[in-house]
């Protein structure tokens, strides 16, 4: 089985183009699965049926596990089979008609203007990496990006002059996005006052580095903006995606059209930009109740 899994990542990551993140996450779904039907006694990925898998979810029921890793998990399975089958390599998809879990769509975490100014007003700029951490909070949200996507560019990605990033989004896709004033000018101070001073190899092409002047991760992101999240004494938790979520909704609150955020997000589908309009809705809901009179 362990090789199957290894068959279909390289499937997964030559052919269909999917980003390193995504390929780990499928490889960790089935590997635990594979692991249940070992521990189960199915040996071979031939004899699986579908009372397997469903005995797989349940147990994930029960080991408290939200709906939402429930679903992805049996995604991540039925891929694997059709793959399988696909190759001529199983007899039948013990997958099919299983219906994944209903997932309740929760509202991302979406902070306030003022919030947003303060996170972005905390970082040290007498500090070289406090002008490259100040650079990547305008950046991501003055773009919407995701984090993978920041700590993935590289300087060429860059055009100061013209006002525009490049990034390659899931899948690889490419897309621009125009940024403000203020993100070009950190931008443009990190890369003549500080990234210098950070990177130890000439040839590093990296935008975004660490201390060692290598390229800076996404844990390594992680612990910055909870640290300015602390320092800017922001109540809500903070999560790496939340300045884009915070991106979307100020943009839609401020009059951008849908197709326009959804261009600037790199959605797929309109209806994933479209749980934006739900919290500018709850938004306005709120206000009213605090204001009008009659409320």
């Amino acid at each position: 089985m362990d090789k199957l899994i290894e068959r279909f990542i390289h499937y997964l990551a030559v052919e269909r183009g999917l980003s390193q993140n995504t390929l780990e996450s499928y490889q960790r779904d089935l590997i635990a699965y594979t692991e249940f039907l070992k521990h189960s006694g199915v040996a071979d990925i031939n004899q699986t049926r579908r009372a397997n898998i469903i005995a797989y979810l349940a147990q994930l029921q029960k080991l408290g596990r939200a709906t939402s890793t429930i679903s992805r998990n049996l995604a991540s399975t039925r891929a694997f089979y059709n793959f399988l089958l696909r190759d001529g390599l199983i007899d039948g998809d013990p997958t099919s008609n299983l219906e994944s879990p209903k997932i309740e769509k929760r509202l991302p975490q979406v902070l306030s203007v003022k919030d947003v100014e303060a996170l972005l007003d905390s970082p040290d700029l007498t500090t070289g990496t406090g002008i490259r951490d100040k650079a990547m909070l305008e950046l991501l949200y003055a773009s919407g990006i995701r984090v993978t996507e920041l700590v993935s560019l590289n300087v060429e990605d860059i055009n100061l002059n013209m006002g525009f990033l490049k990034c390659y989004g899931k899948g690889a896709k490419e897309r621009i996005i125009p940024l403000g004033a203020i993100a070009l000018k950190m931008l443009n101070e990190y890369l003549n006052r500080s990234r210098n001073k950070l990177v130890r190899d000439p040839s590093e092409v990296s935008l975004f580095v660490n201390h060692h002047g290598q390229r800076l991760t996404r844990q390594g992101f992680w612990k910055i903006i909870k640290k300015y999240a602390k320092a800017a004494n922001i109540k809500k938790e903070i999560t790496p995606h939340t300045l884009r979520h915070s991106f979307a909704t100020h943009l839609l609150e401020n009059g951008a059209d849908l197709r326009s955020v959804q261009e600037m997000l790199g959605h797929a589908d309109i209806s994933t930009t479209q749980i934006y309009t739900h919290i500018t809705k709850s938004r306005l809901k709120e206000v009213y109740a605090k204001t009008h009179p009659r409320a």
